[in-house]
Parts: structure tokens; C-alpha cells; sequence
């Protein structure tokens, strides 16, 4: 088994700093430092297809770029590498999402996955129209992905739902490859909605402890839909030559924390109705102490930043065991991310990528470069 890596297109900004922001929170002003250009875009996109990963991940939200249109554009700039294009159900029909799937697949030969974001915060749900309350979004998401993946199959589709209704819906021309499906979600209702629609169920960087009953418990959901989920996980990373090196690396990162910018972020990220976000906020307490919650996890990006919140912090042989160490739980696919996101692409993928090549956990997408795969300065 070949593990699969991904980075992140920064479409809300990046820094040498933290950009914050998410779940209902703007970006922070640190996201000016670097504007998310097509062109600085692209540049991360192309580097981070040389190293080896195989998609890129684009949030979605007011705090950011629109998704599909960022990435169409990228991707004219790239060759292999994917774009797992994140998007709400409840801001487009599902007939013309399930279209806009297929054209992307038809002009970039194939290199769109799909991450279904069902919203956690009303308030800025509110602001693009939707006025669900949580329970009835993840309702509206299942309808939409059953509409959609029927789409897909290329069927006639007739769905008179509690919240989505169509009528002879078809596609001119069926996506091919077919997109796969990305969903997280902590609650009840997600949990069923994953079991019975998705490819890949996604969690945020919590203690393998946390991430191991995630794991039984959609995979026990799936088993009674008689279906087999795909697991990964949501990380930042900061990996060095030296465990020295990158933890001086999160404390530099750590003391351009501004304290109100803290206060006002933990504020806005308390009211979260996202379960999810509510685990990520528990990992530190909004308190700069005690940020290492497990070996080598640092709980310090949450400060300022809502979704994912955790990072990998070591050295290059420390963050690969931390990555054997959810494999081994059955995570299959790594989400990633660091500050700069150019820089910190090169540092995972030419010091930590090497070492799974090593241990036999991971090839290069592209086949023909494995051979080229060395850990550096290694004796």
C-alpha cells in the first residue's frame, strides 16, 4: 500500500506567519503577505506535483477565494496534480454541480475530487442565503450527493426530497473518471451521511487515541450500508533537519501570535455549531501552554485559525513515525499544510517523503521518479 499525500492551496493568503481565519472568522491580516495570485498559486501547485503529492486541497468560505474558479485556473498551470475542490451543497442545484464536476474532469483529463463541506456555522450560512439550521444541512447533503452520484451513473434522476427536489434530471455527458467524494464531520447525522455516500471520510489532526474511535465508528456505519470507506486526515506540518530546528520553528510561529487577534478568533470559534471545532478548541483551551498534546502533535495553529488546527512539529524522522502512526490505525490519505506554503511543501516533501519511499509506505505518483527518491545525507 502506496499512502497518499495531498497539499493545501492557501486561496485565503499566505505568510511566513499564520494565516488565520475560518468557520465564520476572517482571514487575519498576515493572509496580505503573500496574496493567493493565480500565479503564487500555481507556483505552490507545480511544486508541490514535482515532490510527489497528489491533489491540493481548497477550502471554501467568505475568508477565501471561490474554490472552482481558483482551481480552474491552476490547474492550466499544472499536468497531474488534482484539486480536491471543497463546496457547500446548499449554494448550487445539484444537477448543475454534478455538470460543473463533469466539465472539470473533461478539461483537466481527470483531476478533480470533490470535498463536500456541509457548513458548520448558520450565521455564515445565513449571509449566502441558506437559513438551515445544522441537522437539516447534513439532510440537504445526503439528498444532493444522491442526486449528484446518480447523475454520475449517467441515470434519469427524480427526487422529491425534504429539502431538494428535481425532476428528469440527466447529463448531457457522464464524468469519467468519476469524481471521488471527501466529507468530514463529527455529529450524529454526519456520521450517516458519510456511511452512506462518501469515498473518503476526512478528520482533523486530533491524538491518534481520538482519530482511532472516529475511525471504528464510521467504519461500523459503512459496514451496516454494506460499504467500505477510505480514511484521511486533516495536518499541518512543520519538519526539519533537526527536532530542535522545527520547534523553534512553531515557537517563532507562536510568538507572532497577537494576543487580541487570540482572544477575538477563540471568541468567534466558540460559538461554533461545528462538533468538529468544538474537539479542535478542547486540544488547547485557548491557552498557550501545554500545546504538545501527543508526541510531536502541536495544537498551537487552533489559536488562530479555525478547521484544522494541529501540526506535525519534528524532525523528518519523527513526523514520518508520527505518519506511521496513524497509518497504522488505517489512514490512507494525508491533508497537508504549512506556513509558507511553498517552502514548507519542499521541507515535507524532500525530507519526510524519502523516508516512507524507505520504508516501502509511499511511491511517487509519477512512477519513473521513485528512483531518483533519496533521504538526504542519510549514511
Amino acid at each position: 500500500m502506496s499512502l497518499v499525500f495531498h497539499w493545501f492551496l492557501p486561496t485565503n493568503g499566505d505568510s511566513r506567519h499564520v494565516v488565520g481565519g475560518g468557520h465564520g472568522t476572517p482571514a487575519t491580516a498576515s493572509g496580505r503577505d503573500r496574496p493567493p495570485t493565480v500565479a503564487y498559486l500555481s507556483q505552490i501547485a507545480r511544486a508541490a506535483e514535482d515532490l510527489g503529492f497528489v491533489g491540493a486541497l481548497t477550502p471554501t468560505g467568505a475568508w477565501c477565494e471561490d474554490a472552482w474558479l481558483t482551481t480552474a485556473m491552476v490547474s492550466q498551470n499544472t499536468e497531474r496534480l488534482k484539486f480536491l475542490v471543497a463546496f457547500r451543497p446548499g449554494f448550487v442545484s445539484p444537477t448543475l454541480a454534478a455538470q460543473m464536476a463533469a466539465t472539470f474532469q473533461r478539461q483537466t483529463g481527470g483531476r478533480l475530487l470533490l470535498n463536500v463541506v456541509t457548513g458548520g456555522e448558520s450565521h455564515e450560512q445565513r449571509a449566502y442565503g441558506d437559513f438551515l439550521d445544522k441537522d437539516d444541512r447534513y439532510r440537504r447533503t445526503g439528498e444532493f450527493l444522491e442526486i449528484v452520484r446518480g447523475l454520475w451513473e449517467g441515470r434519469t434522476v427524480d427526487l422529491a426530497g425534504e429539502h431538494l427536489r428535481v425532476e428528469d434530471a440527466q447529463l448531457a455527458r457522464v464524468p469519467d473518471p468519476v469524481p471521488e467524494v471527501y466529507f468530514g464531520g463529527s455529529s450524529p447525522i454526519a456520521g450517516e451521511v458519510a456511511a452512506r455516500h462518501v469515498d473518503v471520510y476526512l478528520t482533523w489532526g486530533e491524538p491518534p487515541a481520538q482519530v482511532a474511535e472516529k475511525i471504528d465508528w464510521i467504519r461500523g456505519l459503512a459496514a451496516k450500508k454494506g460499504r467500505t470507506l477510505r480514511f484521511g486526515i486533516r495536518l499541518h506540518v512543520i519538519t526539519r533537519d533537526t527536532s530542535a530546528a522545527a520547534w523553534a520553528e512553531a515557537n517563532r510561529l507562536l510568538d507572532g501570535f497577537d494576543p487580541q487577534t487570540v482572544r477575538f478568533v477563540q471568541a468567534g470559534l466558540s460559538r461554533s455549531e461545528s462538533e468538529g471545532q468544538q474537539r479542535m478548541l478542547a486540544l488547547h483551551g485557548g491557552s498557550r501552554d501545554a500545546l504538545e498534546i501527543h508526541p510531536n502533535l502541536w495544537a498551537g495553529i487552533g489559536l488562530v485559525r479555525g478547521g484544522a488546527g494541529t501540526a506535525l512539529v519534528g524532525s523528518h524522522e519523527e513526523v514520518a513515525e508520527r505518519i506511521k502512526e496513524y497509518a497504522a490505525l488505517g489512514i490512507e490519505e494525508f491533508v497537508l499544510s504549512g506556513y509558507p506554503h511553498l517552502e514548507e511543501a519542499y521541507w515535507f516533501g524532500e525530507g519526510v517523503l524519502p523516508r516512507l519511499a524507505e520504508a516501502g509506505l509511499w511511491k511517487h505518483p509519477a512512477g519513473d521518479r521513485l528512483t531518483s527518491v533519496r533521504v538526504p545525507f542519510a549514511s
